[in-house]
């Protein structure tokens, strides 16, 4: 079937964001089912007490997501490359109900911030504690993550006290060789003052999802005209 531009625009373009889609879907369900399945991180799942902990629904979150977003890639990539309606339908539905669930997340979330923010220190309290327990080479990574970006070390931030300094960024100040912010502090305080900002990036991924979508749809009405138009000649011609 022949594409004018805009469709071959439109094609090339949910190419792209299938591909940058897929590599974040895969990154989520890795990271994901090594928390799982991990040696130091399987026995938590297998305490009752703790199915309902921020670790567990952390983790399950990352699992689940990862696992659609890599569904939601395999159709669009097979309906955008081989321009096939049934794929393009059942790409542009997930879509759609992506962009609602992103985007009533960040404002639940945007609106429940403190609680938000408390539930991510109960999630790094327990990575922090499984590393310095277990010494998980990816929990260990996590933490170099997490501790760079935010630029703080451990629960308390005196490096003398931090069992987990190895994870912990480069001083840039003379006293933060001895005391760096703690992290429970940060991530509330981040919470807090960058509740707007957070709330922008769901609102801006609402956006890149619904531009898919539009691309989707563009798509379809150009594969259904060409579908027309074959079927108008064939039934010409015999």
């Amino acid at each position: 079937m022949a594409l004018d531009g805009c469709g071959l625009v439109c094609k090339y373009t949910l190419f792209i964001f299938n591909l940058l889609f897929a590599l974040v879907g895969f990154a989520f369900l890795g990271i994901g089912l090594w928390l799982r399945f991990s040696q130091g991180t399987r026995g938590i799942f297998e305490i009752e007490a703790l199915n309902s902990s921020a670790f567990v629904m952390a983790v399950t979150v990352l699992i689940t997501l990862g696992t659609v977003m890599l569904i939601v890639v395999v159709f669009g990539d097979y309906g955008a490359c081989n321009e096939k309606r049934c794929a393009l339908q059942v790409f542009s539905a997930l879509l759609s109900i992506l962009a609602i669930a992103d985007i009533t997340v960040g404002v639940i979330g945007f609106s429940n911030k403190a609680a938000v923010g408390k539930h991510i220190v109960e999630f790094y309290s327990s990575m922090y504690g499984l590393y310095v327990t277990g010494g998980d080479p990816v929990i260990g990574v996590t933490l170099v993550f997490i501790h760079s970006v935010l630029h703080c070390c451990g629960v308390t931030g005196f490096k003398v006290l931090e069992l987990a300094n190895d994870t912990c960024p480069a001083a840039k100040a003379v006293w933060e060789n001895i005391k760096m912010p703690g992290c429970p502090a940060i991530i509330l305080s981040v919470f807090d003052s960058k509740a707007q900002l957070m709330l922008g990036i769901f609102i801006g991924t609402g956006v890149l999802l619904i531009t898919a979508l539009v691309c989707t749809i563009i798509l379809l009405k150009q594969t259904k005209r060409d579908q027309q138009a074959v079927t108008t000649y064939y039934s010409t011609v015999y």
